[in-house]
């Protein structure tokens, strides 16, 4: 008898937008023969697959969809996550939650799901509640909401190790009733079968040349220190940052787009979406630049990772984890800077490596990469929670 699983938190499939719902399209992706997933999704958010019959009916990769009428995101994603928590309090084995902005209601909803016998597993993300761009009262939420899942659990999921230590360390056993698991994010969607004349084609439209720019991705956040990376490649013309990113979604992102728009060594760019134009930006890159400094196992630097390029990335511990230490780490501007003119120098010798620094390798992150971020694996990880 298959095992019937219950996925909130996220906006849905299918995946255009956000790690989670990545990991959700992946999952179904991967589904073992014993497990059948339900997805709540937002009405408000995703689209429905254009192969539903009706509204009753709707599937896709063989997952169950249903339907909450509010945003995801935003200041109703708690609501969205309690109502779609009140919609699977019977009639599942296991729900997974992702993310903690519902959590703050758990202690009413638990006793129901324990009377059902239904299990509840919570994917804790990245510590939301240190990230700037949520107000003091937001953060506050976020804390509490983050107590309750570490509390009231059956198991909780850090998707990296420097997360774990953070939840051993802040909530000991004693004081929490949850397992505790590591489970990693996947990355090896990313590739992609680009011929090399279409290729050409998108380098072209865009004035690149293979190997010889820098490319960062990422969402346009204080967090991750997207003006670190734009004052470290500005002025210098011969490895232009190629930034893609939501430049128009705040005011802090706009600033900073009129500040760089026409500087030497900086090349923005908007959102893209098309998989196809962002393989072969990434996989012709010289390197990845990488500034997150909140979260666990960001998406973008372990889908980065199966590029084979060096990495630059932020020195906080979720970065160093992720890339089990094989990457080179900045801590300002000035220090990116530095990287960059260390690999130029390295680059135009023909060696791995400076008096300055050890070049980041990347066919070792990418062999890494191989062995730890393959979504085969992962999804067998969260179906073992299952049983």
């Amino acid at each position: 008898m298959k095992k019937k699983v219950a996925i909130i938190g996220t906006r849905g499939v299918p995946a255009n937008y956000g790690g989670f719902e990545s990991l959700v399209e992946n999952l179904l992706e991967h589904t073992g023969e014993q497990v059948e997933y339900t997805v709540f999704c937002s009405s408000l958010d995703v689209k429905r697959p254009s192969s539903a019959s009706s509204d009753k009916n709707i599937r896709y990769k063989g997952a169950i969809l249903k339907y909450v009428p509010l945003h995801a995101n935003g200041a109703q994603s708690m609501f969205y996550d309690l109502l779609s928590l009140m919609r699977c309090l019977w009639g599942y084995d296991t729900v997974l939650v992702l993310g903690v902005s519902g959590c703050l209601f758990l202690p009413f909803l638990i006793p129901f799901f324990r009377c059902s016998k239904t299990r509840v597993i919570i994917n804790i993300d990245g510590l939301e509640h240190k990230r700037d761009k949520w107000s003091r009262w937001a953060r506050w939420i976020l804390l509490k909401s983050e107590k309750m899942a570490v509390r009231y659990a059956d198991t909780v999921i850090a998707d990296n190790k420097a997360i774990a230590d953070y939840v051993q360390e802040v909530y000991p056993a004693p004081s929490r009733r949850s397992d505790l698991k590591t489970i990693a994010y996947g990355g090896d969607h990313v590739w992609r079968e680009v011929s090399q004349e279409r290729q050409l084609e998108i380098l072209q439209s865009m004035g690149l040349e293979k190997g010889k720019y820098a490319i960062s991705v990422c969402r346009i956040e204080p967090e991750n220190n997207c003006h670190l990376s734009l004052k470290a490649f500005s002025g210098q013309t011969k490895l232009p940052l190629l930034f893609i990113g939501n430049w128009e979604h705040s005011e802090w992102a706009r600033a900073l787009y009129q500040e760089y728009e026409n500087t030497a060594g900086v090349r923005l760019s908007g959102a893209i979406y098309d998989l196809d134009i962002l393989y072969t930006l990434r996989s012709n890159a010289a390197l990845y630049v990488h500034g997150h400094s909140a979260g666990g196992t960001n998406p973008s630097l372990v889908e980065a990772m199966f590029f084979g390029k060096p990495i630059f990335a932020y020195d906080v511990s979720y970065n160093r984890e992720s890339t089990f230490g094989q990457a080179a780490y900045y801590k300002d501007a000035e220090e990116l800077a530095a990287l960059l003119k260390a690999y130029q120098t390295a680059s135009e010798s023909g060696e791995e490596t400076t008096a300055e620094l050890p070049v980041s390798d990347g066919k070792r992150l990418a062999q890494l990469a191989g062995e730890h971020y393959c979504w085969k694996d992962i999804a067998a990880a969260y179906e073992a929670l299952y049983k």
